[in-house]
């Protein structure tokens, strides 16, 4: 009996269990401040409680072979209690087996064969798996469940059930150990292009002719996962300041910017075009909510075939009643943009960690003035100015150059644009009439938003249509708003893609373009 527990019951003694033993230690810990092992008298039935008396026929006999015997009160339960830690155990340790088990489906993304198993790395619509494939571990079925006997292919689309290990070295940090796979279809034909390296080994075009394959790559997908989260972060503010999500039509009767730049159409016997901007409804709009904004296609005739210019882009659209100048614009798109880059590493730190995205800081974007800017540029970089009622190209890099290097902003406001440059609904300065209150924002060398104040009073309006040969019957339902009271407001317009090119620092706007449209493509 020395240095061991034992159980007594009217019986006689027997050797305590391991469980027992344990309640032991503990009640001598707790109760008695020992921490050794003596024998303790239970009494028969565990789940009745009780104070036990020296002095039974056992307790004599015990003593009688020199052990010393107590008497202590068990705590209600505690047998019961222990045999249900017990179960309970049990029961977690079966339910971390089931919960290391997942089902999961995707695509055969690579597959390379080793001696003995293969290396399977499942793309899903989130991230690359790395699965480790044993055949004789793992049942492999096909589309009606009978035993597959064929290999398995690249892009076959398979549902799986693997147990889920943890792997330091996978990306994830954690792998896949398939049990059973489910063909659920297979490729025709192979990959016309290798998707599954870090890049595609190919040129752009290739890669937009086979846009719908190249997405599957990684960094092709990556990009859209962010321009996602950047449309998300974008909602998200202008929702909390109140603004109303609008859905404009995208045929019209006129160009909402005018010249030629506008795709006609035959709309049963009528003339149509498609739409160069949602400007006239987000002004009507502004009359009813005050606040509105629209994410949307914006279609553009433009015949530019640059790294930079798209036929159809996404637009980014706000308007704002009653304002009282135009930097109140501004500085609803600083907020605007700085949330949607505060909340990205949130969505997808994934993509971001993977294209190594730079995140720029903004605490509040410089403004300068057109002509200023244009003159500053000139005596930097001891250029001609040429064209006096734009920015070009070289300029716009120049200067996003100039102002980093003075204030460590990456992004400046460019105001007070010829008024001959702008739309007929932008408001001209009262105390210059040769430039209006609009603005451009550059980032990263590349203008990414154009924006203003508007007209608001009707007879200004009217004046100015006729003063560039504008017929106002033409524009009867637009004229409305001005003829029946509008505040006064503004607002602007950001090219998605182009934005997120500069953010990713892409090389062409094209990359940052699902489908893209330019002169040459209107495929896929």
């Amino acid at each position: 009996m020395d240095g061991q527990a034992c159980l007594y019951r009217h019986a006689g003694i027997r050797r305590a269990t391991d469980s027992e033993r344990h309640i032991c230690r503990e009640l001598c810990a707790s109760r008695i401040g020992w921490g050794g092992i003596f024998p303790i008298r239970f009494y028969p039935a565990p789940a009745e409680p009780g104070r036990f008396r020296r002095g039974s026929d056992v307790d004599k006999g015990v003593i009688a072979c020199g052990i010393k015997t107590m008497s202590i009160r068990i705590p209600e339960n505690l047998f019961h209690r222990q045999y249900t830690d017990q179960k309970e155990e049990r029961k977690d340790r079966k339910d971390m087996s089931e919960k290391n088990m997942v089902k999961i489906h995707g695509s055969i993304h690579r597959q390379r064969k080793m001696s003995g198993f293969s290396f399977l790395i499942l793309r899903t619509a989130h991230q690359l798996i790395q699965c480790i494939l044993e055949p004789e571990k793992c049942e492999i079925l096909g589309a009606d469940g009978s035993p597959w006997e064929e290999t398995l292919k690249e892009e076959m689309c398979i549902c799986m059930e693997a147990q889920k290990v943890e792997e330091p070295r996978s990306r994830t940090g954690w792998e896949l150990h398939p049990v059973r796979i489910r063909i659920l279809s297979v490729p025709a034909e192979a990959m016309p292009v290798v998707i599954h390296g870090k890049e595609i080994p190919a040129s752009l075009e290739t890669i937009l002719d086979y846009r719908p394959l190249t997405l599957r790559n990684e960094r092709e997908r990556a990009v859209f996962r962010i321009q996602d989260a950047l449309v998300g972060g974008f909602t998200e503010f202008l929702q909390q300041q109140d603004f109303v999500q609008i859905h404009t039509p995208k045929l019209v009767s006129q160009g909402a910017e005018g010249g030629a730049n506008i795709f006609r159409l035959d709309y049963f016997g009528k003339e149509a075009y498609l739409a160069q901007s949602p400007q006239f409804y987000k002004q009507m709009m502004v009359g009813v909510y005050e606040r509105v904004f629209e994410i949307g296609p914006v279609f553009r005739a433009e015949k530019h075939d640059t790294a930079r210019h798209l036929n159809e882009y996404t637009g980014v659209d706000f308007e704002m009643g009653y304002i009282e100048s135009f930097e109140e614009l501004c500085r609803m798109e600083e907020a605007m943009i700085r949330h949607a880059l505060e909340v990205m590493p949130e969505i997808c730190p994934e993509e971001l960690k993977l294209l190594q995205v730079r995140i720029p800081q903004i605490s509040s974007i410089p403004f300068i003035r057109f002509h200023e800017a244009k003159e500053r540029i000139a005596g930097k970089y001891h250029r001609p100015i040429r064209e006096k009622e734009d920015l070009d190209p070289e300029e716009e890099k120049l200067l996003c150059r100039l102002v980093e290097e003075e204030t460590g902003s990456e992004f400046v406001f460019v105001t007070h644009y010829p008024t001959a440059k702008r739309p007929f609904y932008a408001m001209e300065d009262e105390q210059n009439p040769q430039v209006t209150k609009s603005f451009d924002l550059l980032f990263r060398g590349l203008e990414v938003t154009t924006g203003g104040q508007r007209i608001h009073d009707y007879a200004a309006q009217l004046a100015k249509m006729k003063a560039r040969g504008m017929d106002p019957e033409q524009f009867e339902s637009y004229l409305q708003i001005h003829k029946h009271g509008m505040p006064p407001h503004g607002g602007l317009g950001m090219g998605l893609e182009r934005f997120t090119a500069r953010l990713l620092e892409q090389d062409n706007v094209r990359r940052a373009c699902l489908f893209p449209r330019d002169i040459h493509r209107i495929a896929p």
